[in-house]
């Protein structure tokens, strides 16, 4: 088997390199953030680049996100395996077929770096408002954190998902996760190649339409058997977990990297938890850190399979010692009684929580919105979150990360509160757009990443404008793996490429 290499990549990069070598066909429509794992895909194939059985995927542009979904419909029906790439309003007009695709039983993995969706305004940024806009179409979810876990999480899903039978939505957050560069343990083709069962593909194949063995779908049904027929996919969704955790086994076997379900990080007799997914876990995991060494019984549970939503496994992940919960959304859904995460996390603790715990007593459980349009997400707020739940009567619903003089929901932080490390050094690059600076930076942290035995991370941050605006890159090096999910505001060195900045 040949060695495996370490790359620095963005998490687009890092999705397309598990689902181009996984598909034989590929239907993609460009849409910010998601448009490099499209552009990425048409490019290997069109330099003839093959996938594990060593055909050329055919990757095919639609006229909208609707078309690509359609294509990708008609494509696992004659028994082809399909992907997709898109995000936002791209993810809303997917979901008619979604629901088809889901509810005929067929197996595919759609990519997506999640964003928000326009409502009073438009915003090209991240966060989790499309994905949880798609809950009821029957797809499995699965959540990525970093870059590492975008391409393991990639492949995860596309293993599972021939086995379950059912459709896996692999979601990541949009330009955080999406757009940051990282140094990664990149897999083999033989890695790969060994995580797809070919029997799994071959009885795939079995299923497709063919005028030789006729069968019978999409039809119409009536009153008399449509409930029934409904309800009988329910043993595929119940299947759902323990092949997940299966497959998260079979990759921890490959590679050492060992996912669950639900994995906790913390104190373990933690009484403060808090409850999030996507990229929010890296500045969570650095506060959780921190104040544990300083003597606080905080934790952090990350959310990896958020539906089907597991009861059992959540709870087994969580503290015994939990006394005050709160879970985070990346979301806004107004006139809700709580955001989708929450409601999941509360619906798990009052219909297993005495079984699981003995304890008469449940857990009390709030629920915060963060990160909304790429805000930034801190350890200091993080902080603030625990400091919260200390409190006698802590806030049932808040923000953090905003100043709310309107409804008085957020919460304040400690901008002093750092968990940056001495080892890791911080640079931050000031220029324009289209001037260079965000290439320069990038091309700094691959040669970094790949050259030395350093680990790199950059982000990118440049406003909706684009060329012509203002571009600041932040960079970091460590020789340690570095999740620091949010910019950086102490810097060893600043670098200003427009000397005009410095009269404003």
């Amino acid at each position: 088997m040949s060695e495996r290499q370490f790359v620095t990549v963005d998490g687009n990069e890092a999705a397309t390199h598990v689902a181009h070598q996984v598909s034989e066909v590929i239907a993609i429509y460009p849409i910010t953030p998601a448009s490099p794992m499209g552009e990425l895909a048409d490019a290997w194939s069109s330099v003839r680049r093959t996938n594990i059985w060593g055909a050329i995927p055919d990757v095919i542009e639609m006229q909208s996100e609707g078309g690509a979904a359609a294509a990708v419909h008609g494509a696992i029906q004659a028994g082809a395996l399909t992907t997709t790439f898109t995000a936002s309003q791209g993810l809303l007009l997917m979901i008619p077929t979604m629901f088809k695709i889901a509810g005929e039983l067929t197996p595919t993995v759609f990519h997506i770096s999640a964003r928000t969706l326009a409502t009073h305004a438009l915003s090209i940024f991240g966060d989790h408002s499309d994905v949880m806009s798609v809950r009821s179409t029957g797809w499995v979810m699965l959540a990525s954190n970093t870059v590492q876990e975008v391409q393991d999480m990639a492949m995860i899903a596309h293993a599972a998902t021939l086995k379950a039978r059912l459709p896996f939505l692999h979601f990541f957050d949009g330009f955080r996760t999406s757009h940051e560069v990282n140094k990664v343990e990149q897999l083999t083709t033989e890695d790969i190649r060994s995580m797809i069962d070919e029997d799994l593909v071959q009885a795939h194949r079995m299923r497709a339409m063919n005028p030789d063995r006729p069968v019978l779908r999409g039809t119409a049904q009536n009153p008399d058997v449509f409930f029934q027929a409904r309800e009988a996919n329910n043993l595929f969704y119940e299947a759902v977990p323990g092949i997940v955790q299966e497959t998260m086994d079979r990759f921890a076997k490959l590679t050492g990297r060992q996912y669950h379900l639900f994995d906790y990080f913390g104190a373990p007799d933690a009484t403060k938890v808090i409850v999030l997914m996507g990229s929010g876990v890296g500045a969570a995991q650095e506060a959780v850190a921190e104040l544990n060494r300083r003597g606080e019984k905080v934790g952090l549970i990350k959310v990896r399979l958020f539906l089907p939503f597991v009861t059992e496994a959540f709870l087994a992940a969580l503290p015994k010692t939990v006394q005050r919960i709160a879970v985070l959304d990346r979301v806004k859904e107004p006139g809700t009684n709580g955001e989708p995460l929450y409601q999941a996390i509360a619906t798990a603790l009052m219909d297993g929580w005495h079984a699981a715990s003995g304890n008469g007593s449940l857990p009390m459980i709030v629920g915060g919105r963060y990160g909304l349009s790429s805000k930034e997400f801190t350890p200091a707020m993080v902080a603030s979150i625990y400091e919260e739940l200390a409190k006698p009567q802590p806030k049932k619903r808040f923000t953090v990360g905003i100043v709310d003089d309107v409804t008085n929901l957020s919460l304040g932080w400690d901008p002093n509160f750092s968990t940056e490390t001495e080892d890791t050094k911080r640079a931050v690059f000031y220029g324009l757009g289209s001037d260079g600076t965000v290439g320069a930076s990038k091309n700094s942290v691959k040669i970094i990443g790949e050259s030395t035995p350093l680990f790199a991370q950059g982000y990118f941050v440049y406003d909706s404008k684009k060329a012509g605006s203002t571009t600041v890159s932040h960079v970091r090096f460590s020789p340690r793996e570095i999740n620091a999910t949010y910019l950086i505001d102490r810097a060893n060195f600043v670098g200003c490429h427009q000397f005009n900045f410095l009269e404003r």
